[in-house]
């Protein structure tokens, strides 16, 4: 490396600005730099790792060669610093603000109500963006291709989609199967508006925005890429860069000579191309790198070339070339030689998002060596030739079983560099084909894929060559290389299907204490995709052979479905409501779909979170130390190692704390530090103050913690019950269950194991606490739901709560305008991260996961021939964890709710909260009525199948009916409207007509099977703890008629300040943008309750209400002299003559409680009714499904507005798709949990969100007991998930009739493609011997 030719300094572009940064450390991450260093809060710091989009920029290059400008979205996260030189990025500030114009893209996320916490809308902004720069006419699967890597935890994705898709020039139209204009859905979803025709109903309306009003794209207002760096790149052939970090050395080689000899030089340095695998080591796994190679300018790595033989790809093509490149090949080439390059795309497709393919190179993908590499089986089974270079030879080595020699390792040596990919065209008689199957369609590891071809003898079905190589079932890629010799020249029949899947069950065996566990499924996935395969080479034999085949003619009738795989479209759907009266003032904001208050803001990066506030001089940070061991004694804690380190402050203990070392929960208090006995795996121990995050985490990570283990680790329910380990239990009973047993038909028996759900909200836990230097005060900044405990906690840790009752503020709590919805966790969790920051005084933030209860009942049913439900007796063991928290609550409130709209005379609930050696769980939306339905459902399709009748007929049967319905606690309640929205549901999903094509369906099909399931929805509102419903609000007007409003809710996304705003707004009769919201805080609004259980609206609202009435009857007299004024008139005429502008308001609630020795009570406010009708289409093979339809009818009362009611019902029913269908929490033996972020832990994307969803809100409904007759909508939807569970277990039904099994079966929840494929018994699943129990298995059931 010449040292004239160096470079050392960085430069590059950011939102048009030139950057020169002298001192690049290549450790630093774009992200940290956009927001610490160039102050850019718009990009959002999520995961951290790439798999939530939440950080998405786009990326500018010029391409010297070519010469063209080339855009593509990144992760911020895991782009280094040091690789932009030369690029131009673009943040969501840069494309447009409010201050200055904002950008189409940004426009239509906001009015079309795609953004409720925001959080994760300017990645969405972003990967809109970036497809737009690059196809200003993009179609609808690129939308859905560019969305593939942006998740969404608040909206359901829907309006996300629908407002991206105004974008779009052509769409398949879902009800008449063409393109065109024809179609009135079609139409509907471009312009936010339905005809009367497809509402079918006068009073019924459905234009949530109109998208003729929306900014057409205009070229001019995009940044032009800057001229300098195109220079820059013409002139940088031959130069090399070099940045030197504190740790690491970054090193640019300028071609292939110089990296060759930095590679001999350094040959343990990583060749880094993305960085999407050595990033995320590097992070997670802490991996160290002292130096790093980026061989961004070696062309030979980044060229493509068509060869005779094949394509030749340079090992650095991202796979998003590569992508492009297999696609305009495909097109251009003959195809039976484009076999190979077919499968490879297919599997492109779902690989990673568009971020990670953007940056991910091809090379990286085989040397990383991983195990569930998607492409590394069909590159290998394909046999694809390698081209290797060093300094002393060049070879060419073929990707095959020698290739792959341990997890993480090749046969490469370490000072030699892949070069090339040569990928070889496929030939006639050569048939080629990829599987795979992960927890979510796209964007995740796959749990199982394969790679599969064989090559037949010209003419004849004799096997000359086969090749099978998998992923995900062992530390390697694995070769079936036995099997696929023991079948060369073997004819493809029947026989050697059998003999097939008897040889790979032989050769492809592993223990279940095996990483990964789920040992039978991923064995019998082996032999499915097997079967796939010898289906669709049996069909293209006949095709090529030209010959008559009767098993191939079958295949086509009865078998054809297994060879396809599922695809999904992106979801549209139609939003009903009730429009305003004809007289209602159109200046009147009630009952109108307004957009959310936020939600431009929340577009253009502008919105303000906790994280964004500016570092103050003099701050520090908090890294915490946690504990490793489940049950243990603490015997020594040495930081003496970590206080070494440079810009470590102090370690903060448990002697550390001046007051009470506890926090107040519901029922409970909880340590803030462990004392002296660790209870479970993450236990706070302690925690190290340093100058910055990193040095907080590095010196956290080398405190050594000395333990002694205790017994015994209680773990899961089992364990629990077993040890007698209880916080508490509660029973309900009513009726006389013992004798209404000796009456019933029949009984009958079961369970059902409900797993737990993480919140993953994308804004982690944050807190900033600013000691202010005056008389101890000391200043709150937090994103919490319960402001007030956030104070409580902080003074009775730092002992001053003796003064709060002081005239003036000693502490305030204050909420930022904007935080994530944190859906029930930061009720009560955030008071521990609170007190930690209290204590030390310091500011930072903390991520902080926490499930909902798992729950686990056993169950007996008595019912009568007819169908009716006579009496229940039920136990339910839900296990809690470490702490009391939530879960005693949340345990009576699913046994409270365990009727979940069905009239049951006689019930005996008990439920036992278990004490577990697991992080203590936690609240979570809907509060276990969600795990009530589940269990609830489960005994009404048992029952239906024992009766023979369908399971909407059994439902039906028992659904409470009338005005004076009686609930399990003996309260009286009208459920009218309970049926109403049932019946609804059912025509408006035309579920009869539907259930017949699902049964013609699944007469036609084998391996494919459809289920469509409907279930009744009651959901309780308000607290049944007495004070928890009062509300405060604060109205202060100004001379000028301008107005600043609080109250005491949270706005998470749920739309509340905007409701507040419509309220106010209608009370004074003034627009809403005279009215300012001020940010929640106790210094302004005391004595807060918490914004959760849907009774946010009913308290704020009704305590603004009475704070704008108090406010105009002051005002009354000066309105009354001058009925022709103003309002600023009647303001300005107040203060003049001294009449105060000032008002609180105050509403007290109504006293909900349960007597639980007497076993009633008045548990709620009112109830939600509605309906949810699901159809699903599974894969019998695999275990995949995909979501057809979902209608839901939610009775929201008279809506205050509909936009943010409908987005509130489809949130929530994605967050209950999730937790039903696919969000599962594993275990290691040792209490560790695996599923950590996105990588691990999938909620559901774009692709997993029903095709179609319909959501209608029942007219005609009022609410006497909430403001302006509405009802709070926010949770109740997650119930409407069930659905989907029960459509799921309706198409196992079909499935296993195929072999005969007609009885009831249990199907747990989620219901994953495990849980799916091995409900599904079939020839091969019985194929599967069952693992021999380990002493020691890989994850275990809590």
């Amino acid at each position: 490396m010449s040292q004239h030719s160096i470079i050392d300094e960085l430069v590059f572009f950011v939102n048009g600005r030139k950057v020169r940064e002298q001192n690049a450390d290549p450790e630093t991450m774009l992200l940290p730099y956009l927001r610490r260093t160039l102050r850019l809060t718009g990009t959002k710091y999520g995961c951290g790792g790439g798999g939530c989009g939440a950080c998405t920029v786009m990326i500018s290059k010029y391409n010297a060669l070519e010469k063209k400008i080339i855009h593509f979205s990144v992760n911020a996260c895991l782009t280094p610093l040091c690789m932009l030189y030369g690029a131009a990025v673009t943040t969501v500030e840069g494309i447009g603000s409010t201050r200055t114009r904002i950008h189409p893209v940004q426009e239509r996320i906001a009015k079309a109500h795609g953004s409720q916490c925001g959080f994760c809308t300017p990645g969405m902004v972003m990967s809109m963006y970036t497809l737009l720069r690059n196809n200003p006419n993009p179609s609808t699967a690129q939308l859905q291709q560019s969305l593939a890597g942006n998740l969404c935890r608040c909206t359901g994705y829907r309006p996300i989609v629908d407002a991206f898709r105004t974008f779009c020039t052509a769409s398949t139209c879902c009800q008449q199967g063409g393109r065109g204009t024809s179609c009135p859905l079609e139409k509907a979803e471009q312009d936010g508006s339905s005809t009367q025709t497809i509402v079918g109903d006068q009073d019924v309306c459905s234009q949530l925005f109109k998208a003729d009003d929306f900014l057409p794209l205009d070229d001019t207002q995009e940044l032009i890429f800057p001229p300098e760096l195109m220079l820059m790149e013409e002139k940088l052939a031959k130069r090399t860069l070099v940045f030197r970090g504190e740790r690491v050395m970054w090193i640019v080689p300028a071609n292939l000579e110089e990296l060759l000899e930095m590679k001999s030089q350094y040959p343990k340095a990583p060749l880094l191309v993305g960085n999407t695998n050595i990033g995320p080591n590097i992070k997670f796994k802490g991996a160290f790198h002292p130096v790093m190679i980026h061989p961004t300018y070696v062309s030979e790595l980044n060229s493509v070339q068509i060869m005779d033989e094949g394509l030749r790809l340079g090992a650095a093509c991202s796979l998003s070339r590569m992508k492009d490149v297999l696609v305009k090949a495909i097109a251009e080439i003959a195809t039976e030689k484009t076999e190979i390059f077919q499968a490879l795309l297919k599997q492109l497709c779902v690989l990673g998002g568009e971020q990670i393919r953007n940056m991910a190179s091809l090379g990286g993908n085989i040397v990383s060596g991983s195990p569930t590499s998607d492409l590394n089986p069909i590159l290998a089974a394909t046999n694809c030739i390698l081209e290797v270079v060093s300094r002393e030879r060049r070879r060419e080595i073929h990707l095959d079983e020698n290739f792959f020699v341990g997890f993480g390792k090749t046969a490469l040596m370490p000072e030699e560099v892949l070069l090339s990919i040569l990928i070889p065209y496929s030939r006639k008689w050569q048939l080629v084909s990829v599987f795979r199957q992960a927890t979510r369609r796209e964007n995740a590891f796959s749990i199982v894929n394969s790679g599969m071809q064989v090559v037949f003898k010209e003419e004849t079905r004799v096997i000359a060559e086969l090749r099978m190589f998998f992923g995900g079932v062992g530390p390697t890629t694995v070769c079936a290389k036995r099997c696929c010799k023991e079948l060369i020249d073997r004819s493809w029949d029947e026989d050697l299907l059998s003999q097939a899947c008897e040889l790979l069950l032989e050769e492809i065996s592993f223990p279940s204490s095996a990483p990964g566990g789920s040992v039978e499924f991923r064995r019998t996935l082996t032999i499915s995709f097997f079967y796939k395969f010898y289906l669709q080479v049996r069909q293209r034999l006949q095709q090529l052979l030209n010959k008559e085949d009767l098993f191939a003619a079958d295949i086509l009738q009865r078998h054809r479905s297994a060879m396809s795989p599922l695809l999904v479209e992106l979801p549209r759907g139609l939003q009903k409501f009730q429009p305003v009266t004809w007289d209602q003032l159109q200046e009147d904001p009630v009952g109108q779909p307004v957009a959310h208050l936020s939600a431009i803001k929340h577009a253009t990066g502008e919105a303000i979170y906790c994280d964004d506030i500016p570092n103050q001089e003099g701050e520090l940070f908090l890294a915490l130390v946690t504990s490793s061991r489940a049950h243990a004694k603490i015997v020594s804690i040495d930081a003496g190692e970590a206080l070494k380190l440079p810009g470590v402050v102090d370690i903060i203990t448990v002697q550390d704390v001046p007051g009470k070392n506890k926090v107040e929960m519901l029922f409970d208090m909880e340590e803030i530090f462990c004392s002296s006995e660790v209870t479970c795996v993450g236990h706070i121990i302690c925690g190290i103050v340093a100058k910055n995050q990193v040095c907080a985490k590095m010196a956290a990570a080398v405190v050594k913690i000395i333990y002694e283990d205790l017994e015994p680790v209680i773990l899961t329910l089992e364990d629990a019950i077993q040890h007698k380990s209880f916080f508490g239990h509660r029973k309900l009973e009513n009726g006389n269950v013992d004798a209404a047993f000796e009456k019933v038909d029949q009984q009958l028996e079961g369970q059902i194991h409900i797993g737990g759900q993480e919140h993953f909200y994308m804004e982690t836990h944050s807190v900033l606490v600013i000691p202010k230097g005056e008389d101890g005060e000391i200043e709150i900044i937090c994103s919490i739901q319960h402001p007030k405990n956030a104070q409580d906690s902080l003074f009775s840790t730092l002992c001053v709560g003796e003064r709060r009752g002081h005239a003036d503020q000693w502490g305030s709590s204050s909420i930022r305008r904007q935080i994530q919805d944190n859906f029930g966790s930061s009720s009560e969790r955030l008071e521990v991260t609170l007190s930690l920051r209290g204590i030390s005084s310091t500011a930072g933030s903390r991520r902080l996961r926490r499930m909902c209860v798992r729950i686990f009942p056993a169950m007996d049913v008595g019912y009568m021939t007819d169908g009716r439900i006579i009496a229940v007796e039920l136990t339910c063991y839900c296990n809690g964890g470490n702490e009391l928290d939530a879960s005693l609550e949340i345990l009576e409130l699913a046994l409270l709710n365990m009727d979940s709209g069905y009239y049951i005379p006689h019930v005996r609930l008990t439920g036992f909260a278990c004490k577990t050696n697991l992080p203590s769980n936690t609240a979570f939306r809907a509060f276990g009525q969600p795990q009530a339905i589940a269990i609830t459902e489960s005994w009404v399709t048992d029952v239906a199948s024992k009766c023979n009748l369908s399971a909407e007929k059994v439902r039906e049967i028992n659904l409470y009916r009338g005005k004076e319905s009686c609930t399990l606690y003996k309260t009286i309640f009208d459920s009218r409207n309970q049926l109403r929205c049932w019946n609804e549901c059912l025509e408006s999903a035309s579920y009869h007509s539907r259930k017949i094509a699902v049964e013609e369906f699944n007469k036609l099909n084998r391996w494919k099977k459809r289920g469509i399931s409907v279930v009744p929805l009651k959901k309780t509102v308000g607290f049944s703890i007495p004070f928890l419903n009062q509300a405060g609000a604060l109205l202060q007007v100004y001379v000028d008629g301008s107005v600043l409003l609080t109250h005491g809710g949270t706005e998470m996304g749920q739309g509340l300040h905007t409701k507040i705003l419509q309220i106010a707004s209608h009370e004074l009769k003034i627009p809403m943008s005279a009215i300012h919201l001020n940010e929640t805080s106790t210094a302004t609004v005391p004595n807060t309750s918490p914004t959760a259980a849907s009774f946010s609206t009913d308290l704020n609202g009704m305590a603004v209400k009475a704070a704008c009435q108090t406010l105009l009857q002051r005002l009354e007299p000066f309105m009354h002299d001058n009925p022709k004024g103003t309002w600023k008139d009647w303001v300005k005429e107040a203060f003049m003559n001294k009449v105060s502008l000032s008002t609180t308001g105050f509403f007290k609630g109504e006293d909900l409680f349960v007597d639980w020795e007497k076993g009633e009570g008045n548990a709620t406010s009112y109830f939600i009714f509605g309906a949810s009708c699901s159809e699903v289409e599974i894969d019998c093979l695999t275990g995949d499904h995909r979501n057809i339809r979902t209608d839901i009818i939610i009775d929201a009362g008279n809506s205050i507005n509909p936009a943010v009611d409908i987005g509130q019902i489809e949130g929530a029913f994605s967050q209950g798709l999730g937790l039903f269908t696919m969000e599962e929490l594993k275990y290691s033996p040792k209490g560790v949990l695996y599923t950590r972020g996105p990588s691990q832990y999938k909620i559901p994307a774009v692709c997993d969100i029903p095709e179609q969803l319909n959501v209608s809100l029942l007219s005609g409904s009022k609410n006497p007991k909430a403001i302006y007759s509405s009802k709070g909508v926010g949770e109740s939807a997650v119930l409407a998930g069930s659905s989907v569970l029960y459509a799921i277990k309706d198409a196992i039904t079909a499935a296993r009739r195929e072999t005969g099994l007609t009885g009831n079966f249990t199907l747990n929840s989620p219901s994953t493609p495990e849980q799916i494929r091995m409900a599904c018994v079939d020839r091969f699943t019985e194929m599967v011997p069952v693992s021999a129990p380990e002493s020691t298995p890989w994850a275990i059931n809590v």
